[in-house]
């Protein structure tokens, strides 16, 4: 039975961290640094190093600039977009760290593991602020991203503390993402649609195209 914890364990820590990379890598990171550095967590090997006080500053640091910035209509948007080649492939290595010193096949498996499931979250994330952005007003932006912050550190805590707990949250969180990300992206479609329209779209199409000749000349 304890094997079978140990075990368990490692996957929720391997899910999790891959998960809340997606949403706020350097929340992930600055949950892991502090709670390893206050003796409340053992780390596995290959993720020992964000226990590191150059880490955890440097987390720190990212984190407040991403605190203000996820809270700026138009800006949140811009920085999920470049942070699209941040997230998933750190993603994916944390969770190939997660699994501890083990062959290279299962730290493959946990690496393709944790980028798809940060890949979901952080297109789930930046599409929906995509469709948030639409209302002028800043209040859900805020929500939004508090709601997000709160989530990354109850995750990461909970794949640490009750790791059968978080495995059926994230088997939820994953129905929940099959449900709304096609949502989401017909959403965004329709959103750059509008975009492309009210900036003159329609016209230099209709510009283009070819004049036909009216019957019988």
């Amino acid at each position: 039975m304890e094997h079978l914890d140990q075990i368990i364990a490692t996957i929720a820590l391997t899910m999790g961290v891959g998960w809340a990379s997606g949403i706020n890598l350097y929340a992930c990171l600055l949950t892991l640094g502090v709670l390893s550095n206050m003796g409340h967590i053992q780390l596995p090997p290959g993720l020992e190093v964000v226990g590191d006080p150059l880490v955890i500053m440097a987390a720190g640091l990212m984190y407040a600039v991403e605190f203000f910035a996820d809270k700026v209509p138009g800006v949140d948007t811009g920085w999920d977009t470049l942070h699209t080649f941040v997230r998933i492939p750190a993603g994916a290595a944390l969770a190939a760290g997660a699994v501890g010193d083990v062959n290279m096949a299962v730290e493959v498996a946990a690496a393709l593991v944790g980028g798809s499931l940060a890949a979901g979250s952080h297109a789930l994330k930046a599409g929906g602020r995509v469709m948030i952005n639409t209302s002028p007003e800043p209040v859900t932006n805020w929500t939004a991203s508090v709601s997000e912050d709160v989530a990354v550190f109850a995750g990461v805590w909970a794949a640490l503390n009750h790791p059968y707990w978080f495995l059926a949250a994230l088997v939820l969180f994953l129905i929940l993402l099959a449900w709304l990300l096609p949502k989401v992206l017909r959403g965004i479609k329709r959103v750059f649609g509008f975009l492309w329209r009210l900036f003159g779209g329609d016209k230099e199409a209709a510009q283009s195209a070819p004049r036909q000749l009216p019957p019988g000349s």
